[in-house]
């Protein structure tokens, strides 16, 4: 379940995703924000976590979208992932009132790990190994004071 993402955003055939399913998937990220900091769900998981919607994708034909959540000061995001996903028949209804569309993608949750992945690439960055490679090569590309050229 653990799926990382990176680079630019592609959809599953390789392509860039349309200028529209980019713009659908915004309106959808803002539509599950405001929904979800309503906290008007009964599920006690989603009441008590804070939820951050950092990227929907839709499907080429628009009738599937990912979202792409983190819950923030959460042990556990694959039980705030897996509440998500059982009311996902709820989110659908609720966005579909907050967004016109002709019709209404079926929403998955997936939890976020981009932020996982920059923070492990910064901590090999920040590690005694790296940063030894790294001020070595500062040095090297320093000016000599001593040549002119």
């Amino acid at each position: 379940m653990s799926q990382r993402r990176k680079g630019t955003i592609k959809a599953p055939s390789g392509r860039a995703p349309s200028q529209r399913q980019l713009r659908i998937g915004e309106l959808l990220r803002a539509a599950l924000s405001e929904i979800l900091t309503r906290r008007d769900v009964l599920d006690p998981i989603l009441r008590e976590a804070i939820i951050t919607v950092s990227e929907v994708r839709a499907s080429p034909d628009l009738k599937n979208a990912v979202a792409y959540v983190v819950p923030l000061g959460h042990d556990d995001p694959t039980s705030v992932v897996d509440a998500l996903n059982h009311a996902k028949k709820y989110f659908r209804g609720e966005v579909s009132r907050a967004v016109t569309l002709k019709h209404m993608p079926d929403l998955t949750f997936a939890a976020d790990t981009t932020f996982d992945y920059a923070e492990s690439v910064d901590a090999m960055l920040s590690s005694p190994k790296v940063a030894q490679d790294l001020t070595k090569d500062l040095k090297d590309s320093e000016p000599d004071p001593d040549r002119e050229g």
